[in-house]
């Protein structure tokens, strides 16, 4: 057949596809509105694990020490963390009925021991928790009490030895260049989620695929396309190609939700502010392509309803949860986390965290790049065999 016949097939086989699909709520909601649904819940439901709130627990302070430090250090604390609570009688007894969420305690002698050069010895300053308090809000609160204290440290070294403040616009000029990195390693709740479920979303049109191609067998159409001389490679093609635009608009719209619609609903908003446009839409490129190989090859193999309405679903579900994408791989065991390694939803994921965390350029974000190419081309190559396989029966 002329290859301009067969373009002009390739044409009206890619509209109907996109006919069927946009004709198919069922499909449409499972592609588009699942992902979001899931972003959302997610996002929500998991803010405060990625971002503890300190601000607003109920506290109480007990300090034992009279000095200019420690009363520096209880003005700092109430600034980020609101006004304490009377201290009670027994303050064990409220931490453990939830009374109190935690206890700062100032032992004496905290402003001359924080002052003094050298190393410090003794324990100065005790945050006694609640048993329930979440570890993540914990560690997090340890975590500023202790960045605290050394900040009030540093500055009293430096006022004694100096006899220089470094308050109110008086600091020293020091001959050291301090840079604070405002991008984290460690992703917030929609960093994580949107990401991760986005990926999710793009590998989820195995579902779609494989029901149009029973569907399409069941009925003849396959073998009548044969007849009329479609080879099978039009056929694939004119599946595959069709959902790349899929992909794109489930990215953009996944994007869109994290950007605009997390703020509005009290998430954390997703930021897009000097990433590398060329890593992200490399990065979603080859992730497409991984997902529309996987999913003419798992397509091809498939022979029911049923099957298309199980298998496709299933290997999403366990590469997700093998991938990090509903458990980050960061808090997974090592041996899981080796586990992951190997799942082209987590080379996904870690390629867009790199690329929406770290701003990473192109060559930056090549091994997973080509990983997902490669994996999609081998996949493509066995939808190829499978297919024919399957219109020879």
């Amino acid at each position: 057949m002329p290859t301009r016949v067969q373009l002009l097939l390739l044409g009206a086989l890619i509209r109907k596809e996109l006919t069927i699909l946009v004709r198919d709520a069922h499909a449409l909601a499972s592609l588009f509105l699942m992902p979001i649904i899931f972003i959302v819940i997610m996002s929500l439901a998991l803010k405060d694990i990625y971002n503890p709130p300190l601000f607003g627990r109920a506290y109480a302070v007990d300090v034992q020490d009279k000095g200019p430090l420690a009363a520096e250090l209880m003005k700092r604390w109430v600034e980020m963390h609101g006004e304490p609570r009377a201290l009670p009688a027994d303050p064990t007894e409220a931490l453990r009925h939830g009374d109190l969420r935690y206890v700062i305690r100032i032992e004496e002698g905290f402003s001359q021991v924080v002052s003094a050069p050298g190393t410090p010895s003794g324990v100065q300053v005790h945050l006694i928790a609640d048993p329930a308090l979440e570890i993540s809000l914990f560690r997090a609160t340890e975590a500023e009490l202790s960045a605290l204290v050394g900040e009030i440290r540093a500055e009293a070294l430096q006022d004694r030895f100096t006899g220089m403040s470094t308050k109110g616009g008086q600091a020293i000029r020091l001959l050291v260049k301090t840079e604070r990195l405002t991008l984290s390693l460690h992703p917030t709740a929609v960093q994580q989620n949107v990401p991760a479920w986005l990926i999710f979303g793009m590998f989820f049109i195995v579902n779609a695929i494989a029901n149009l191609l029973v569907q399409e067998n069941d009925n003849g159409t396959l073998s009548r396309l044969l007849t009329l001389g479609v080879s099978p490679g039009i056929q694939l093609l004119s599946k595959g190609l069709p959902y790349l635009l899929v992909n794109g608009l489930q990215a953009a719209l996944m994007l869109a939700v994290g950007v605009w619609l997390m703020p509005l609903l009290g998430g954390d908003g997703l930021s897009l502010s000097h990433i590398h446009w060329g890593s992200l839409l490399l990065l979603l490129g080859s992730l497409s392509i991984a997902a529309v190989g996987m999913a003419l090859a798992l397509a091809s193999l498939i022979r029911t309803h049923a099957q298309a309405s199980t298998l496709g679903p299933i290997i999403n579900v366990l590469m997700a949860a093998l991938g990090g994408v509903m458990v980050p791989r960061s808090i997974m065991p090592s041996a899981m986390q080796t586990l992951a390694g190997y799942s082209p939803m987590n080379w996904g994921l870690e390629g867009l965290m790199a690329v929406l965390l770290r701003h990473s350029s192109p060559s930056e974000i090549m091994q997973p790049v080509l990983s997902l190419a490669g994996f999609g081309a081998v996949m493509l190559v066995a939808a190829v065999i499978l297919f024919k396989r399957r219109t020879r029966q």
